[in-house]
């Protein structure tokens, strides 16, 4: 069997933390795995465990069908796909980039790649390394179907979820981007909160327990205001937009009376108060997506 048929065979460029973990899925599963990272001394590990180490990017890529690619962002991973050596290896393979960046950039990439006979799908990894190689890894990715009906068994070996968003190659890293988008939001709002919290005699250790009882809330409300959002009701029965301002107009009081920054806080108020000034002060705090969104049109 050649090695561009051998499903058992794969590569991982990139060893940082969760090239790591992916290359040791990969290896425990019983695949043929090669690895490369620019920085020497990542790969020990994985060797004795028993992956291979390329002396060189272009050495990696001719040991696999498929590569898989785990880098900081998308000038890392041109930096090492775009290389003449490495391109020319790549001609007729597979590669799956798993970094992170944004939609434009996915499509990009996927431009060059068909330009230059490389077979391309980009993804992302909705989830922590520890979870690697377990039931609750969470992987998205999309691209041509074929191809990843093709290397699915290969994947599968990195455990949990796997889902194709569909054939748009820049459908993943927007699914991305706007997860990451909550994610990071969230914990900003989370930091000044503990900001908050201290500055009245409350420790993050005190809080948190609470905090995480607002996290459990939301997950419901995610899925009743999708609806609400999709179909352009924005019921504020629950809670009027008109209730959400002043409770955030009591944060900022609060914060600001502790000489703590209030601009995320007051961004957020002042979304409110415009949805409001415009005579939707009855609808929820989601009419603000339609506020957002009008750039978009």
């Amino acid at each position: 069997m050649s090695t561009y048929d051998d499903q058992s065979a794969v590569t991982v460029l990139g060893l940082g933390p969760m090239g790591r973990a992916l290359a040791g899925a990969f290896v425990d599963a019983g695949l043929r795995t090669t690895v490369w990272n620019r920085t020497p001394g990542r790969e020990r590990e994985l060797v004795e465990r028993g992956a291979s180490a390329a002396g060189s990017a272009e050495e990696a890529v001719a040991a696999s069908p498929l590569t898989v690619v785990c880098v900081v962002n998308y000038d890392a991973s041109d930096a090492i796909l775009r290389e003449d050596a490495v391109t020319a290896a790549l001609k007729g393979r597979t590669v799956v980039n798993l970094s992170a960046d944004t939609p434009d950039r996915a499509r990009d990439t996927a431009d060059w790649a068909a330009a230059h006979g490389i077979r391309y799908l980009d993804g992302a990894i909705m989830t922590a390394t520890p979870d690697i190689g377990t039931p609750e890894g969470v992987f998205i990715l999309s691209g041509p179907k074929e191809l990843y009906d093709r290397h699915q068994p290969t994947l599968s070996a990195l455990g949990g979820t796997h889902t194709h968003l569909g054939e748009d190659i820049g459908r993943a890293a927007a699914y991305d981007i706007a997860l990451l988008d909550i994610f990071w939001t969230a914990m900003a709002g989370y930091a000044h909160a503990l900001a908050v919290a201290r500055a009245e005699g409350i420790t993050a250790r005190e809080l948190a327990p609470f905090a995480q009882g607002i996290g459990a809330i939301q997950g419901p409300l995610f899925a009743e205001f999708a609806a609400d959002v999709d179909n352009g009701t924005y019921s504020g029965e629950i809670n009027p937009i008109t209730s959400a301002a002043s409770t955030m107009a009591h944060i900022v009081h609060t914060a600001e009376s502790h000489g703590i920054d209030t601009s995320l806080m007051r961004v957020t108020e002042g979304l409110a108060r415009r949805v409001i000034a415009e005579g939707h002060g009855t609808d929820s705090f989601m009419r603000v997506t339609e506020l957002l969104g009008r750039t978009a049109h």
